[in-house]
C-alpha cells in the first residue's frame, strides 16, 4: 500500500514510519501543507494521513483544495489533538473520511488504514438508487438532487448509499456503523457527524425533507407526499 503522511511532528512521522515500513507499506512524507497538496495530486496514493496544523495550508483547507480543486477521492485519515465535535465535524465537511486524536496507537492507524483501503476497493453496484428528486449512482459515485450535483465524501456516499437501499425502512445507528466501519467502531458522536453533514448537502437547500431521524431507532429516507414530518 502507497500511504501520504502529511505531518509536520517529525517525532509522530518516525513513529508511523516504523511501524508501517516493516508491514509493507510505502510510504512518503510532507512536513508542510503546500508541499503535501502537491504529492497529493501529483501522485497517486492508496490513503493519506493527514495532519490538522500544517505550517503553509492547514489541513482543513488542504482536504477542502484535495476534494474540490484536485478532484482526488484518496481516502483521507485526519490526525489532530482536537477532540471537539466542531473540529471533527469541519474536518468531515472538508471531506476527510476518519479521524484519529493524539496521542494514538500505530496499530490503532495501520488498522483504520486498512479499513479506508477496503472500503474505498468496495466493488460498485450497477445500478441508480432514487427516492423523489434525489438520485445517486454507485457506479459513477454521483449523486443529484433536483438536477444539482452533490459533492458528497466517501462515507457520505456510503451512508446515502445504504439509506437509498432501504428506503422508508428506519435503518439503526448500529447497522449504518457496521456498514461504514466494520468491526472498527469510531467515537459515539461520529455517525451523527455524517449524518448531520449528508442531511445538510441532501436536505437544507431544499424545500422537502427527505432524511429524517427516527429518535431512539435510527434514520432513513422516505418521501412524506403530505411534506408533514412524521
Amino acid at each position: 500500500m502507497k500511504i501520504l503522511v502529511i505531518e509536520d511532528n517529525k517525532d509522530i512521522a518516525e513513529n508511523i514510519a516504523d511501524y508501517l515500513e516493516p508491514l509493507g507499506h510505502t510510504l512518503d512524507f510532507a512536513a508542510d501543507g503546500v508541499t503535501g497538496l502537491h504529492l497529493a495530486v501529483t501522485q497517486r496514493f492508496d490513503v493519506i494521513v493527514l495532519d490538522l496544523m500544517l505550517p503553509g495550508i492547514d489541513g482543513i483547507t488542504l482536504c477542502q483544495k484535495l476534494r474540490q480543486e484536485g478532484k482526488v477521492n484518496t481516502p483521507v485519515i485526519m490526525l489532530t489533538a482536537r477532540d471537539q465535535l466542531d473540529d471533527k465535524l469541519m474536518g468531515f465537511q472538508a471531506g476527510a473520511d476518519d479521524y484519529l486524536v493524539k496521542p494514538f496507537s500505530v496499530k490503532e492507524l495501520e488498522v483504520r488504514i486498512q479499513a479506508l483501503l477496503k472500503r474505498s476497493q468496495s466493488a460498485p453496484v450497477d445500478m441508480k438508487l432514487k427516492l423523489a428528486d434525489l438520485q445517486y449512482n454507485p457506479d459513477t459515485l454521483e449523486a443529484y438532487r433536483a438536477e444539482q450535483k452533490l459533492e458528497l465524501n466517501p462515507i457520505q456516499r456510503r451512508l446515502l448509499e445504504i439509506l437509498l437501499k432501504n428506503t422508508g425502512r428506519v435503518v439503526s445507528r448500529e447497522e449504518l456503523e457496521r456498514h461504514i466501519w466494520g468491526d472498527i467502531l469510531p467515537d459515539n458522536d461520529i455517525l451523527r457527524t455524517h449524518i448531520y453533514s449528508l442531511r445538510n448537502i441532501i436536505d437544507k437547500p431544499f424545500d422537502k425533507k427527505l432524511l429524517h431521524t427516527i429518535h431512539g431507532a435510527g434514520y432513513r429516507l422516505f418521501d412524506d407526499q403530505s411534506g408533514i414530518d412524521k
